[in-house]
């Protein structure tokens, strides 16, 4: 009977220490990983801007009258490309309105149509700023509301 009685002793004692060895080596991983978060820098904060009013635009020239409505917003890398959009304004919807006149039922018809006027649109912003202020900073363009009345 003190056989198994010892044996039940070193039983629970390796037990015990290998658990003990399981906590000290999932904290070991856990300070890592915080130390690893820590190291690595922390990317920019998005910062995205609104270009209201929405555009409301007529297209597609003679004929019936057609309406894109568009609610754009910008995604900017930093403070001052927000800065720069905002001091600029005026030129960039004026050009936003007139690449947006310029559509065609065609071109509005697909979602490949939709997402190259988004591509142009961005293409735009980004002309402006970097011929205004030689910086692009201008990330993503996105629709809001994207509403095509034929």
């Amino acid at each position: 009977m003190l056989i198994a009685s010892d044996f039940v002793r070193r039983a629970c004692l390796l037990i015990l220490l290998l658990g003990l060895a399981a906590v000290s080596w999932a904290e070991d991983e856990e300070a890592e990983a915080e130390g690893e978060e820590q190291a690595a820098p922390a990317p920019a904060a998005a910062i995205y801007l609104p270009l209201k009013p929405a555009f409301v635009v007529n297209y597609g020239g003679a004929g019936r009258l057609k309406y894109i409505k568009a609610e754009v917003s910008v995604r900017l890398d930093s403070s001052s490309a927000a800065n720069s959009v905002r001091h600029h304004m005026p030129y960039i919807r004026n050009n936003l309105v007139m690449l947006f006149a310029s559509q065609t039922d065609e071109s509005l018809d697909s979602q490949a149509g939709k997402e190259a006027l988004r591509q142009d649109a961005l293409a735009e912003v980004r002309k402006i700023l970097l011929e205004q202020d030689g910086q692009e900073g201008v990330v993503d363009i996105f629709f809001n509301t994207l509403i095509v009345q034929k």
